[in-house]
């Protein structure tokens, strides 16, 4: 973590700017924080980058491909820039660890006990994204996190869905040269595959510090390593016995003679440690260190941010998205979707959908694997899930006093605001629950509300962000549009109490508390 240089904005898409991250090819990476202090790891692209449409559709491919892997092992999306935006930039939960690549340059290999449990980790991860359709295609040291429960598979930068090769051009090497399988090496299509082969190299670079194809203290210019890892043997001398003939099987020259990743982690057995267990204090302590610089940046004073651009309208309540300007009676109203945690201009009109959450029945734990256990296919204990803790489970209330004082044409006159959400039991990625709003707009009696099928995105601590999977309008009758996507920030401050913060898709006149009803 580095200070801002003078040439840095203060804020970003809405996000104040807190420090330096790193810099790279596609562009700069910051520190940043929500309104609520929530921080962010804040990607952006260089303005020529931008510019080039083939990398706008690129990086946008990138954002839905981060989106669609939801897991322990990997961090989730926040918020992005909108389309056509002059300098794009994705939003992602920060984790406050170092990088494999920085950890085995500054204090050496992984001990054997942390080496086997990072291979579980790492294998456990790639199944989650397979499970999601996406092939990373970038997997290496920088892109993995030690964070102190579990490793993180991060930055999907080159990742595109597997099912559409429209988007996998041959004659292009993408990757990181040590780290590549053979396929990218010559351009041709990389599958998935390709991650088992890159897994294997970070694994090796893990237990002895170098690539697999690459002697010690070696360097070698790109050609001369691209060469060896199409048509030499991956060395593999300093790698635990234990080990070797799997990550040979996985870097394996021909893609199909290749494990897949649910065979990688089946074949490295039952976990004898788990991760925390296995970490070297040195690492435990440089996690602890890392996390108390940020507490520290977080809380420090910071001065007014210089406008960028002109004031945007406040931020809705919970659940109710803008609208367009009021329609002829009986046509559906249209709403520009948000899209989340986005900070586009809103237009006001005459109705306003709003949501809330609830389901009929608890859901089972979905598993990388699949099943709705704890463990894998082979019998391996799969690490725990970021679950709905007990104390969030069940149905809140709130009331809100609606927007009484708008004009009616702009906004929405309404009265009474009402919301109920019901949580139930799940993992990150579940549907946990249903949101229903029930808001009357003063003129008509309309009900404005919607109702919505909450995803669980993020827990942390007393903090939960969830996702509209599915919304519609609370009253069947009703000719408004309610749109999904809407992310919801909710924090426990004290038991039976739950806040509505106010990033998110909040709504003018909500409720800004629920309280257990049952």
């Amino acid at each position: 973590m580095e200070p801002l240089q003078p040439g840095d904005p203060p804020e970003i898409g809405g996000y104040r700017l807190l420090a330096r991250l790193g810099e790279g090819g596609m562009g700069e990476v910051f520190l940043a924080r929500t309104a609520s202090g929530r921080p962010l790891a804040l990607k952006t692209v260089h303005r020529d980058l931008g510019r080039d449409p083939d990398f706008a559709d690129r990086f946008a491919r990138e954002i839905r491909a981060n989106d669609r892997v939801r897991s322990a092992w990997t961090v989730s999306v926040v918020d992005f820039s909108p389309p056509g935006a002059s300098r794009q930039w994705l939003a992602t939960e920060y984790i406050a660890a170092p990088s494999l690549a920085d950890w085995v340059r500054r204090h050496g290999t992984l001990a054997t006990p942390a080496l086997w449990c990072l291979a579980r980790e790492l294998s456990a991860a790639l199944v989650a994204v397979r499970a999601a359709g996406v092939v990373h295609r970038d997997i290496k040291p920088a892109n993995v996190l030690l964070g102190p429960e579990r490793p993180f598979l991060i930055d999907f930068g080159i990742a595109r869905a597997v099912r559409d090769p429209r988007y996998t051009r041959t004659g292009a090497v993408m990757g990181t040269p040590g780290y590549l399988a053979p396929e990218q090496a010559i351009g041709a299509v990389a599958e998935a595959p390709a991650d088992v082969f890159s897994l294997a190299a970070v694994l090796v670079y893990a237990a002895t510090g170098r690539s697999p194809f690459l002697a010690p203290g070696e360097e070698l210019e790109l050609p001369g390593l691209l060469y060896r890892i199409v048509y030499d043997e991956p060395r593999l001398e300093g790698v635990p016995q234990g080990l070797v003939p799997l990550l040979g099987e996985c870097l394996a020259k021909e893609p199909e003679r290749r494990p897949t990743a649910q065979e990688v982690l089946a074949g490295l057995g039952a976990a004898a440690e788990q991760w925390s267990g296995a970490l070297p204090p040195a690492l435990v302590a440089d996690v602890g260190l890392r996390e108390a610089e940020l507490r520290r940046t977080l809380a420090a004073p910071q001065a007014p941010a210089r406008p960028l651009a002109p004031p945007q309208p406040p931020a809705l309540p919970v659940g109710m998205a803008p609208v367009p300007p009021r329609t002829a009676p009986g046509t559906p109203l249209r709403h520009p979707v948000s899209g989340g945690l986005r900070h586009g201009p809103l237009v006001w009109g005459g109705a306003v959908g709003v949501g809330v959450l609830a389901a009929a029945v608890a859901l089972a734990i979905k598993v990388p694997w699949g099943g709705s256990g704890g463990a894998a296919g082979d019998g391996s204990t799969a690490p725990p899930a970021v679950a709905v803790p007990d104390s969030w489970v069940g149905t809140w209330t709130g009331v809100g006093p609606g927007t009484p004082d708008a004009d009616g044409v702009a906004r929405a006159r309404t009265g009474r605001f009402s919301v109920t959400v019901t949580l139930n039991k799940g993992s990150v990625g579940d549907l946990v629950g249903r949101q229903v709003s029930e808001v009357r707009e003063t003129a008509t009696g309309r009900n404005l509300g919607c109702t919505e099928a909450l995803e669980l995105r993020q827990m942390s601590g007393g903090r939960a962000v969830f996702a509209a999977a599915t919304s519609h309008p609370t009253d069947p009758a009703a000719t408004i549009e309610c749109p999904k996507g809407n992310l919801y920030v909710l924090t426990m401050p004290e038991p039976d109490r739950l806040t509505l913060e106010a990033e998110g898709a909040q709504s003018a006149g909500a409720p800004g508390t629920l309280t257990r009803s049952r």
